[in-house]
């Protein structure tokens, strides 16, 4: 088997990742966005060029984003807002190797009501126990450095913002953590919408229990290693070309 450098394995990853977020109904028309810090390098991060479905990014297709936000490489040039977002989100946030931004149905369901808020009562939700921010102000298009900084303001430290209006950031500091997240962030927010469209009050967890659980879930995090290498694999058998 071959030898992969750092800076090719990332994009594999990256591609794979938009792969696979195409599969699960995360993406939006080629609107949403995902990025990952260049290893070795700082101030350039790899991002989707706009234009293309996330069916269809391969590795190659991916460019490379400086901190004058110029690109290099890749199919066409991002979308405009992906620049402020990322690129502030990456400066300020030292968890934030990798930064996944998708308006994925259930999830930006619960940025569409009124104070929308992940409740802590689904074994899924625990595991963002106190690794979520909630930015409750709209201010329409993210296209400068302003609104870029003031949502990663918001954002600060933690693994999850939500965005009134509009849609979910999930970091991590692999694209298997960001994605492992983005994953049961989902599962967590489709559970919630669906046990709030019965009517009937959700079932509150005891706080000291839901902490516990919290732990006991931190604890397994090689489970998003697994799970990342196991959707490669998948795509290995059924889709090769995505780390072209």
């Amino acid at each position: 088997m071959p030898i992969i450098d750092q800076k090719e394995q990332a994009r594999i990853d990256l591609a794979a990742a938009f792969r696979w977020a195409a599969r699960m109904n995360f993406h939006e028309g080629v609107c949403n966005h995902f990025s990952l810090a260049i290893p070795g390098e700082t101030d350039r991060f790899l991002i989707n060029p706009h234009g293309l479905h996330f069916s269809e990014i391969r590795a190659s297709d991916l460019c490379t984003l400086d901190a004058e936000g110029k690109a290099h490489g890749g199919y066409h040039p991002p979308e405009p807002t992906a620049f402020y977002i990322h690129s502030a989100i990456h400066r300020t946030n030292p968890q934030a190797t990798c930064v996944l931004h998708t308006h994925m149905p259930y999830a930006t369901a619960l940025c569409l009501v009124q104070e929308g808020r992940l409740e802590m009562v689904s074994q899924n939700a625990l595991r963002y126990l106190d690794q979520i921010a909630y930015d409750d102000k709209y201010n329409g298009l993210v296209l400068d450095f302003d609104e870029g900084f003031r949502i990663a303001e918001v954002l600060g430290d933690k693994r999850v913002l939500f965005l009134a209006n509009h849609g979910v950031i999930v970091v991590g500091p692999t694209v298997a953590d960001a994605f492992d997240d983005l994953y049961y962030l989902e599962r967590a927010c489709q559970h919630q919408v669906l046990a709030m469209s019965t009517g009937r009050p959700l079932k509150p967890i005891d706080p000291q229990v839901a902490a516990m659980t919290c732990e006991q879930i931190e604890g397994e995090r090689l489970n998003a290693q697994l799970h990342f290498q196991a959707l490669k694999r998948i795509l290995e058998r059924e889709a090769p070309d995505y780390a072209d």
